[in-house]
């Protein structure tokens, strides 16, 4: 198992050529040389990273949740808590992990556009903050921080979550890099989804659609997450195959898969707001197929080709925003103030 070593802050020797540039394992100078970029998909990313830019504090009608969220039945307000409580962890360990795999990146326009990730993870747990000041009593607010701390289920997910990252920045070998790439790909596409696909839900029923609202900015953000990471991946499997591993790319997702599906249950129970089991499962799986279509890779689960949840088509189509993973073009892109975009990938 080689051992994976970091870039040097500065290396006079290095070599910052496009024709030779690869994305890991690279003999970079490490100067931040964006002039000439060898993956366009990168710098495409930019430009839409940059446009995205938004403030929570902008986002109105949260003084309304703040009522409605008292009125809702108790089940909805404890999966609200519980699903809050574990998007709060997954945006607070993005930020905090990110650099640790960016410094092992040897491309200038891939370390760009993570460095913007973890500061729109940031944006997204201040995001959070402004939620809770606005709807939740301050007595109150820890609950949804700590959540893990009273329920089981949730602390082995976090701490799992934390073991995969830590095992690369406690032994960095080629093995645990590629498995923390995968599972930031992984914590993207599937864990926020699911949660993502709650609030829509309750905003589908005129609940907490502010909330909704707030969630709607965090999920446009992700989405370009996901798409950078399914990127370094297909990148991965080119450059460097030595590191790239399929089978533990598929044994992870189906791990991924199942936690979320047992996770869901736990939260949900049979049937609140419609999410029933049976629909909460072949959600995640047709997510999963959609998402290994994302790296090129042939569906994990073969009988389930459709998505179970019809509003989410709807509802996360804002203004007729179009999602293609597989191309690098942007096509247009507005202020996001105005939550009116349209690009392609």
């Amino acid at each position: 198992m080689s051992e994976f070593k970091a870039n040097k802050i500065f290396n006079p020797e290095g070599n910052d050529e496009v024709a030779n540039r690869k994305i890991i394992k690279w003999n970079t100078t490490w100067l931040f040389q964006l002039n000439s970029t060898k993956y366009t998909w990168a710098k495409n990313m930019y430009q839409v990273m940059v446009w995205n830019f938004w403030l929570p504090e902008k986002v109105s009608g949260l003084g309304e949740d703040a009522i409605q969220l008292k009125t809702l039945p108790e089940n909805e307000q404890r999966a609200f808590k519980w699903i809050l409580s574990f998007l709060i962890f997954l945006d607070s360990i993005q930020t905090v992990n990110l650099p640790n795999f960016n410094d092992y990146i040897t491309a200038p326009e891939v370390n760009l556009i993570l460095s913007i990730q973890a500061y729109q993870e940031a944006i997204h747990s201040q995001s959070y903050a402004v939620l809770l000041e606005s709807i939740v009593d301050s007595n109150d607010r820890d609950d949804f921080y700590y959540f893990w701390r009273e329920d089981k289920h949730l602390l082995e997910r976090n701490e799992y979550i934390g073991q995969i990252y830590q095992d690369f920045v406690d032994k960095p070998t080629d093995k645990n890099f590629f498995r923390g790439v995968v599972w930031n790909f992984l914590l993207e596409s599937i864990y926020f989804y699911n949660g993502f696909a709650f609030f829509d839900t309750l905003a589908d029923q005129w609940k907490m659609v502010a909330s909704d609202r707030m969630i709607s900015y965090i999920r446009r953000d992700e989405l370009t997450h996901v798409t950078i990471f399914a990127n370094i991946i297909k990148e991965i499997k080119k450059e460097a195959p030595e590191v790239y591993d399929e089978k533990m790319l598929y044994d992870m997702m189906d791990t991924a898969v199942e936690q979320e599906i047992q996770w869901s249950k736990h939260i949900l129970w049979k049937n609140i707001i419609g999410m029933g089991h049976e629909n909460i499962e072949n959600y995640t799986k047709w997510l999963a197929n959609e998402r290994l279509n994302m790296l090129g890779l042939a569906p994990l689960y073969d009988n389930v080709v459709t998505n179970p949840y019809k509003h989410l088509d709807r509802l996360q189509d804002n203004n007729g925003e179009k999602w293609n993973f597989f191309e690098s073009t942007v096509v247009n892109y507005a202020q996001s103030s105005a939550m009116n975009w349209s690009w392609e990938f």
